[in-house]
């Protein structure tokens, strides 16, 4: 992986991830996780099923939260030799590179900041207030834990609830027509801002030409 520069200003392994997963998958992550840093993304999630006889998902995004088709190709070209040499699954499996979707999980203080007002699901490792399932709406976070307003409360109980995210065994976006709005003003703020910078790139370039030239022109 030598010479490969990170594509952001912003360390991409600065913040940990608060929900992981066990087992082989978590083996899995501590190998992927420092490829994907090294390379300018970050690692969202890993999951490992019987598809296809064995098929480990690599969940990953840059820092701004974007994915394309070409960074999924990137991350499977950098991260399949290094997988294959450390070799943590002893069969055969098909590595998918994937971005995280709309209806995302949330692993970081970031995403579930990011998502403020949005519809959440959540799963807990421990039961809290009784239970191990919520659905509401993400309405803050208070260090680092989530504050629910619950659209799924029964009579007696408290209409919002606090969840350390570190007690998640996991947390997901609920897809409804606010949150595709709002990823589709996302998508095209980012695609004026690529624009914008690819424009600037050229004024750079058309620049330093005529600078050339007109160095040449004085000698």
């Amino acid at each position: 992986m030598t010479g490969i520069q990170p594509q952001d200003d912003i360390d991409p392994g600065a913040e940990p991830r608060l929900i992981a997963e066990p087992g082989l998958a978590a083996r899995v992550a501590a190998i992927a996780e420092p490829v994907l840093s090294s390379i300018g993304y970050r690692l969202v999630r890993v999951r490992i099923s019987g598809l296809d006889g064995c098929t480990v998902q690599i969940m990953a995004e840059r820092p701004d939260g974007s994915m394309t088709v070409e960074d999924c190709e990137t991350v499977s070209r950098t991260l399949s030799p290094v997988l294959d040499a450390a070799d943590p699954i002893e069969r055969a499996y098909r590595l998918e590179i994937s971005s995280p979707g709309i209806d995302r999980p949330l692993v970081r203080r970031s995403d579930f900041e990011r998502h403020l007002g949005h519809e959440v699901k959540v799963e807990t490792n421990v039961s809290i207030t009784g239970r191990r399932r919520f659905r509401g709406t993400l309405v803050g976070t208070e260090d680092d834990a989530a504050r629910i307003r619950r659209s799924d409360a029964q009579e007696g109980e408290e209409a919002e609830v606090l969840i350390p995210m570190e007690e998640m065994s996991e947390a997901k976006l609920v897809l409804t027509d606010a949150l595709v709005t709002e990823a589709l003003r996302r998508g095209k703020a980012a695609e004026r801002e690529a624009k914008a910078a690819k424009k600037h790139a050229r004024q750079q370039r058309h620049a330093e030409r005529l600078k050339h030239a007109a160095h040449n022109q004085g000698d």
